[in-house]
C-alpha cells in the first residue's frame, strides 16, 4: 500500500496531538496541581500507569479480563445489532409499528445504564447474563435510531421510480431501502460498539471476578490509582478499535457510497 505525504502529516499530527496530552499530563500529575475545582495531587504520573500495564502484561489474569470483557461485549453488541436493525428497518418503514413501537422505546431511551442494573439482577439470575443485558442496552438505541434515520432519509424520488418500474416490494426493500440507508445503519453499529465499551464498567460492576470493567473498578477500591487510568485506556483503544473495525467494514460493504463520499 504506498503512503501519500497527506497520510504521513496526518499521521504525524494525530502523534503530536497524543504526545502533547501525555506532556500536559505528566506536568499536571508532577508538580501535583490545583486548577480550582480539579487537583492532580492524587493523579499518577505517566510512568507509573506505563509501569502498572507492563505489570498487567504480565499477569496472567489479562487475558481472563479480555477474554470476559470481549465476550460480553460481543454478546450485548450483537445482540444489539439483530433487534435494533430490525425494529429500526421496521419502524422507518411502517407507521403502524412507529406508532405502536416508538413511543415505549424512547421512553426507555434515556435511561441511563447504571439504573438498569436492579432490573436487570431481578429479570435475570445470572450475573454473566445481567451483564450482557446492560452492554446490550447500551448499544440498542444508538443503532435503532440510526437506522430508524436511514429509512427516514431514503430519497422517495427512488422509491418511486423502482415502483414504477414494477419492483416488488422485497426488491424494493433490498435493491433501495437497504442500500440507501445502510451508511447510517453502520454509523449507528459504530456508536453503538463504542458505547458497549461505555456501558462495560457499569455492567461489571455486577461480577465479582473478571474483565477490564472490573479490574478498573476494582482498582479504585484498592486505591491502585495507577491501575485505574490502564483500566480506561484499555477500554477506550478497544472500543475505538472495534469502532473503527466496524466503520472501515462497513466501507469496503458500500462501494456505492465510497465512490460518493470521496475519501468516506
Amino acid at each position: 500500500m504506498r503512503v501519500t505525504p497527506s497520510q504521513v502529516w496526518r499521521w504525524g499530527a494525530q502523534a503530536i496531538s497524543l504526545a502533547a496530552c501525555v506532556l500536559v499530563w505528566h506536568v499536571l500529575s508532577t508538580q501535583q496541581a490545583h486548577l480550582g475545582l480539579v487537583t492532580f495531587a492524587n493523579v499518577p504520573r505517566p510512568t507509573e500507569v506505563w509501569d502498572a500495564a507492563w505489570e498487567l502484561v504480565g499477569s496472567p489474569k489479562l487475558s481472563q479480563h479480555l477474554s470476559s470483557s470481549l465476550l460480553r461485549v460481543a454478546s450485548g453488541f450483537v445482540s444489539a445489532s439483530v433487534l435494533g436493525v430490525g425494529l429500526g428497518l421496521l419502524i422507518g418503514r411502517s407507521r403502524w409499528a412507529r406508532l405502536a413501537l416508538l413511543p415505549p422505546l424512547e421512553v426507555a431511551r434515556p435511561i441511563p445504564a447504571v439504573a438498569w442494573i436492579p432490573l436487570a439482577i431481578l429479570m435475570i439470575p445470572s450475573s454473566e447474563g445481567s451483564m450482557v443485558f446492560i452492554t446490550f442496552v447500551g448499544a440498542l438505541f444508538p443503532i435503532l435510531l440510526n437506522t430508524i434515520h436511514g429509512v427516514n432519509g431514503v430519497d422517495p424520488r427512488l422509491v418511486a421510480s423502482a415502483r414504477s418500474l414494477g419492483t416488488s416490494r422485497w426488491r424494493l426493500f433490498g435493491q433501495v431501502i437497504l442500500p440507501s440507508a445502510a451508511p447510517s445503519i453502520v454509523t449507528g453499529l459504530s456508536i453503538g460498539m463504542g458505547t458497549c465499551w461505555f456501558c462495560l464498567v457499569t455492567a461489571e460492576m455486577i461480577s465479582g471476578q473478571y474483565g477490564i470493567g472490573y479490574y478498573t473498578w476494582e482498582s479504585y477500591t484498592v486505591q491502585a490509582y495507577a491501575n485505574i487510568i490502564v483500566g480506561m485506556l484499555v477500554i477506550g483503544l478497544l472500543g475505538m478499535g472495534s469502532s473503527a473495525l466496524i466503520h472501515w467494514g462497513g466501507q469496503r460493504l458500500m462501494p456505492w457510497h465510497r465512490t460518493q463520499g470521496g475519501q468516506a
